[in-house]
């Protein structure tokens, strides 16, 4: 049977294996914040020591840093056909791009493996995604070694097989799925040949992936929305308490319309819906879901569209947290005819295999222009920030208990 590794290959294959969510969150970056500096920190929750794995690391990094965009991969970024949001200059920009190591340190810290990125955040955004992705990867090899291809493809297979008894035609046409992976993936390889199963055989409508390579090698959509990290750093490019509004206004001035998916949890859903008036109903075609009970967050937003006088079968939900197709058929019995509603399944697509548990890891932005920021969570347990007198001050800003 044939591995789910490549021998001696590397994590991360090229620079457009990355999430597009990092492209589209760099060019504006590029445009209105290109002074702003910032930290990113790994967070593993796994209780797992990933300390042997700082050699293979540090090389794969080392590797990655040795790479630069080529034409080929640049001209079907700024397809205008699929992508007119992305500007002439910043694919120029992306021309001159290499990853800088300087910014980047890996280490042992009380005893677990630990990575923090520093620098200018224009600079710094592209790592999170190939980080967590080589991490993953390297440490599944190891401790998996003997995975195959066939393992990975009779899972998927199976959850064919269970929506083929479970779910109706016209539920699997609702269920619009993509795959948002590459983080926490098996490996490449086995993401590459999961979408290549999902984009043959996959009983309901597979609309794309989340990794840019990955869209351009089996010419699918790329799929891309708001990252935490945008709003997380508004906190400290303003005053705290606009911090939310600004960065929605900032992504409007970016791309007119485009791109008009939401992100709701950066400070509690709640919060969101305190600020998202007509103004802002308007202006974005819909919200993703990334923490919290789904269908409780779903109620939420249908009866704030309803009091906002919009139809919200003129909006879409956009589900990303934890998911698998027996979640997303729970949703679509739950909600069809009353708004629209696509799904991004990651771990549970990229790394759902037999005997295998997947790494738990995220690379979270902590500090902007050296002062703190924070992540209030839907899910208390995801709750990010280092600098506890500043997290008391926001939960008094925002009024989250």
């Amino acid at each position: 049977m044939e591995s789910a590794y490549s021998p001696g290959s590397l994590p991360v294959i090229s620079l457009l294996d990355n999430d597009l969510y990092s492209f589209t969150q760099q060019q504006p970056i590029l445009h209105q914040h290109p002074d702003v500096d910032v930290e990113y920190e790994l967070i593993v929750r796994s209780k797992e020591d990933l300390t042997p794995y700082i050699g293979a690391v540090r090389k794969a990094l080392e590797a990655l840093s040795e790479k630069s965009f080529t034409e080929d991969e640049l001209r079907f970024l700024a397809r205008q056909d699929k992508r007119e949001y992305i500007k002439p200059d910043f694919i120029r920009f992306l021309g001159l791009f290499k990853f800088n190591l300087h910014y980047v340190t890996v280490s042992n810290c009380d005893g677990q493996l630990a990575i923090r990125v520093r620098g200018p955040w224009l600079h710094c955004i592209l790592f999170e995604i190939p980080i967590l992705s080589m991490v993953s990867e390297i440490r599944n090899r190891h401790t998996y070694p003997d995975v195959s291809l066939t393992d990975v493809t009779s899972r998927l297979y199976e959850k064919f097989d269970w929506l083929a008894t479970h779910a109706t035609q016209d539920e699997l046409a609702l269920m619009r799925v993509a795959d948002f992976g590459t983080r926490r993936r098996l490996s490449y390889k086995a993401q590459f040949e999961m979408i290549g199963v999902m984009k043959r055989d996959f009983p309901g409508v597979f609309v794309g992936t989340s990794n840019v390579h990955m869209a351009r090698e089996f010419d699918i959509d790329a799929i891309g929305t708001m990252s935490h990290q945008w709003l997380m750093a508004h906190q400290q490019l303003g005053r705290l308490h606009e911090s939310q509004a600004a960065a929605l206004e900032g992504w409007v001035k970016e791309y007119r319309g485009r791109l008009g998916i939401a992100l709701t949890d950066c400070i509690s859903s709640d919060w969101f819906l305190s600020e998202f008036d007509h103004y802002f109903v308007k202006l974005f075609d819909g919200v993703r879901h990334d923490s919290g009970d789904p269908l409780v967050w779903a109620e939420k937003f249908i009866a704030h569209y309803k009091k906002m006088g919009v139809d919200p079968m003129t909006k879409s939900l956009v589900f990303s947290d934890a998911l698998d197709v027996k979640i997303s058929l729970k949703i679509i019995r739950a909600l069809q005819g009353r708004i629209r509603f696509s799904f991004g399944i990651g771990t549970n697509l990229s790394c759902d295999v037999a005997g295998v548990t997947p790494l738990s890891i995220v690379m979270k932005l902590v500090k902007v222009n050296d002062r703190p920021v924070v992540k209030f969570s839907d899910e208390p347990t995801k709750l990010v920030c280092r600098d506890k007198s500043f997290e008391e001050y926001a939960r008094t800003t925002f009024s989250i208990a």
